[in-house]
């Protein structure tokens, strides 16, 4: 199972958000799908959360219209990136309304949730009890000045909003005042043992994820409010609680189970959600390192507490990418939005560039010149020319097929020993959620080819010993359809044009995860190549600097 973070549905996607999350887990997605794994990759847009009912203050709209634009949106990014999701929904729909309330019953009823009076921030000038999202201060725990009422951003911890220094209202700037109020409560304290034998046991997480998820349990699990005083959401399915909605932090979370349930109805089999749920299944959630928290602490309380459905088997959470050496922000529009980019450029150099550069463990920087350089020192000249170059030399010197190899020297053995090590490679790294040491991996065997390539120089051979160039063209053609396997998670749309060049039929990605060296047969016919990449001109990086500055 593929869970992906679910993005508030009140602006476009950007980089960040790609490179955080969405693109590794497509990539994984696709290499277990290519392996005959069952998978199911699921996500949606977050409908109900408080930045969707702000958005849609600030513009006169209703939240309706503000979630609608950015689903389609959304959609529309998936589909020209590449991002193969089997169903990516969102929280406005019955299905989850329905899930979600009957999580809520289910831990109400077995002792899990119960009710208490808090305070909470009333906005005076506004005449509104103010959501978390609806305030903002000073983190009392690293002094950062932009963080909300229930996170910040910089250092990652939750937090209530009576914790905030300076605290103001977000809508017209003036401090609230704390009023008491009833609300339901998650008893998150006596998950608090159990989390932590568990979360001790994941040796197989990242050390950033597991020590800081271990960090924060040791510092002490607190009961956590579940509802709001808001008109927008899931309602508590409890009478007398008209006007109280479920808290987004807990409701979204169930998005994921919603989804799956949404997905099985759709596809004609109403149970197949529980192979991935109550089955011999592997859970992966895929997000930034600011959802750490939820997903290693509050979700698998909540699954505890209902019992009987899977706890995740990995959280590869990423950190975060930077744009030119500075935090990306939204608010200053310091970011490369994805439909701005797909409007301009092809999906596979931003896949590719985002790939080498994943922030798996630490903070990376995305820079238009390393994009620039990366696509044509690496794409175009590395990989396409080499593709370009073999499959030329095929159709001038060898009517467009394959030629006959004869007997195999040593060099062009090692060469196909090397392909199949590194796609090996490839896919051990991909299962370790290693992405970006798998793209070097089979980047690495593109490079090998070259260098192999260079040293039997069959432009030379062909006037000389058309034998040895028909044998070196032989191992390049095996060789290149090799490397459109390993590279096809990262690179989809390219390693389908390969397929189709080298003659086959359907695509990479149902031809599965595996590579016969002998498949290109001898005068089996090929395509005339066409380039896979485009260089990029120089003059690109200071234009898209001005882009963003402006």
């Amino acid at each position: 199972m593929v869970a992906v973070a679910w993005p508030y549905a009140n602006g476009s996607a950007h980089i960040g958000h790609i490179a955080g999350t969405y693109l590794p887990a497509d990539i994984f997605a696709r290499y277990h799908r290519m392996k005959g794994n069952d998978v199911l990759m699921v996500s949606g847009s977050d409908a109900h959360g408080t930045p969707v009912t702000i958005s849609a203050e600030e513009r006169g709209v209703t939240p309706e219209d503000v979630f609608s634009q950015y689903q389609a949106e959304f959609l529309d990014d998936w589909k020209r990136l590449g991002i193969t999701f089997d169903l990516f929904t969102t929280t406005h729909t019955d299905n989850h309304t329905r899930v979600a309330q009957d999580m809520f019953l289910r831990l109400h009823e077995k002792g899990y949730i119960y009710k208490d009076a808090m305070v909470q921030p009333f906005c005076l000038t506004d005449n509104r009890y103010l959501a978390d999202r609806y305030v903002e201060g000073t983190c009392p725990h690293c002094k950062h000045g932009g963080a909300r009422g229930d996170q910040c951003d910089n250092c990652g911890r939750t937090l209530d909003p009576k914790d905030l220094i300076d605290l103001v209202c977000k809508i017209c700037g003036n401090p609230p005042e704390f009023r008491e109020t009833e609300h339901f409560f998650l008893r998150l304290s006596v998950f608090e043992e159990q989390l932590l034998e568990w979360v001790r046991k994941q040796d197989h997480w990242r050390s950033n994820v597991r020590n800081f998820t271990i960090g924060f349990l040791e510092g002490g699990l607190h009961d956590r409010a579940i509802t709001r005083d808001i008109s927008w959401g899931v309602p508590v399915p409890l009478e007398g609680y008209e006007g109280k909605r479920l808290y987004v932090w807990f409701e979204a979370v169930v998005g994921y189970l919603s989804a799956s349930i949404e997905w099985a109805e759709s596809s004609g089999n109403a149970d197949a959600w529980k192979d991935y749920w109550q089955g011999d299944c592997r859970a992966y959630y895929f997000m930034g390192k600011d959802n750490i928290p939820f997903h290693t602490i509050i979700w698998p309380a909540m699954l505890l507490g209902y019992e009987g459905l899977n706890l995740p088997y990995d959280v590869p959470a990423n950190e975060y990418l930077n744009l030119e050496g500075f935090k990306l922000s939204t608010s200053r529009n310091w970011a490369v939005w994805v439909p701005d980019y797909l409007d301009r450029y092809d999906p596979d150099p931003l896949r590719y560039v985002l790939s080498a550069n994943l922030p798996e463990t630490s903070d990376s920087d995305f820079s238009w010149r390393e994009y620039v350089r990366r696509n044509n020192d690496e794409l175009v000249a590395t990989f396409g020319n080499l593709v370009h170059r073999v499959l030329s030399m095929v159709n001038r010197n060898f009517d467009g097929k394959v030629p006959d190899p004869g007997e195999l020297d040593d060099v062009s053995r090692e060469l196909l020993d090397e392909a199949q090590a590194r796609l090996d490679t490839v896919g051990t790294e991909i299962e370790a959620v290693r992405l970006r040491q798998g793209l070097s991996a089979g980047m690495g065997l593109a490079q090998a080819a070259n260098r192999y390539l260079d040293q039997k120089a069959p432009w030379k051979a062909v006037k000389e010993d058309k034998a040895d160039a028909a044998r070196t063209l032989w191992v390049s053609l095996a060789v290149i359809n090799c490397l459109k396997t390993a590279l096809c998670p990262y690179l989809p749309f390219s390693s389908d044009k390969i397929h189709l060049m080298l003659g086959l039929e359907g695509s990479t990605q149902d031809a599965g995860w595996n590579w016969d060296r002998n498949q290109l047969a001898p005068g089996q016919p090929v395509e005339k190549p066409t380039p896979l990449f485009v260089k990029l001109d120089e003059e690109l990086i200071e234009a898209e600097a001005q882009r963003i500055s402006g």
